[in-house]
């Protein structure tokens, strides 16, 4: 009996923590957004990650990497500010081994705490089976990159992500912070050209991802991308240009 007690003790605890978590989220108002962009738009990319963490605090704040073409660029400035960041990586199940070597690169490089996450056993398997990045591969991305971060991000107030206007026309349209899908969004390279990007990385000799040498300007899953500029490469020959993650 006291076994029983036990477990359903514990069971109940989850479940209040659980609903702790979703209570003490914050909600940010237009307004609020509003404020952010001001006061952010006018800081370089160091000093809006150094805001951050006077504005949050380390818990509140989601980093995530897909560790594709020119990821370095915003991992070591964060590495420099701030190592004790998680380094959220969704491993789809379908990433090149060029890709995973590259995580495991600047990993070393620059000693970060990279946590991985993936899909649900079963629902990657159907995926597998099915195909179903041939025929669907929205429906592909849902199950293997944007559910398993739902499950990440209720935990969190802030996401932080390396989107640039000029990677394609939605991202053009974006702002500094943004709320989306119940979470305050930060873009902290968002402004950044690309010449700013390529100088930053010369200047440092920050290492490149294996594949960007044979042309592959943007890197997601091996069997959806082919060589290309900037995000062309990705689902070729369908009008997708976004995994659902940003959207």
């Amino acid at each position: 009996m006291f076994f029983i007690f036990e477990v359903k003790s514990i069971y109940i605890f989850a479940i209040i923590f659980k609903f702790m978590i979703i209570d003490e989220k914050r909600k940010f108002t237009t307004t609020d957004v509003d404020e952010l962009n001001n006061k952010y738009r006018k800081l370089s990319v160091c000093q809006r990650i150094e805001t951050l963490y006077q504005d949050f605090d380390i818990s509140e704040v989601m980093l995530t990497s897909s560790f594709a073409a020119t990821s370095a660029f915003l991992l070591k400035i964060f590495s420099d500010i701030n190592k004790n960041q998680v380094v959220y990586f969704i491993d789809t199940g379908y990433h090149f081994e060029d890709t995973l070597k590259y995580k495991a690169q600047l990993t070393e490089k620059y000693g970060l705490n990279v946590k991985s996450i993936s899909a649900i056993k079963e629902e990657h398997e159907f995926t597998t089976q099915d195909e179903t990045w041939k025929k669907n591969p929205d429906f592909c991305c849902s199950i293997n990159k944007v559910k398993p971060l739902e499950r990440i991000k209720e935990h969190y107030n802030v996401w932080v992500s390396g989107l640039m206007k000029w990677q394609s026309d939605h991202r053009e349209t974006l702002d500094i912070f943004e709320v989306r899908n119940g979470i305050l969004k930060f873009y902290p390279l968002l402004d950044i050209t690309k010449e700013e990007r390529d100088a930053f990385i010369e200047k440092y000799q920050l290492p490149f991802h294996p594949l960007v040498a044979k042309g592959y300007h943007s890197i997601g899953c091996s069997h959806c991308t082919v060589p290309g500029k900037d995000r062309s490469g990705r689902w070729n020959n369908n009008p997708k240009t976004e995994c659902g993650l940003h959207l």
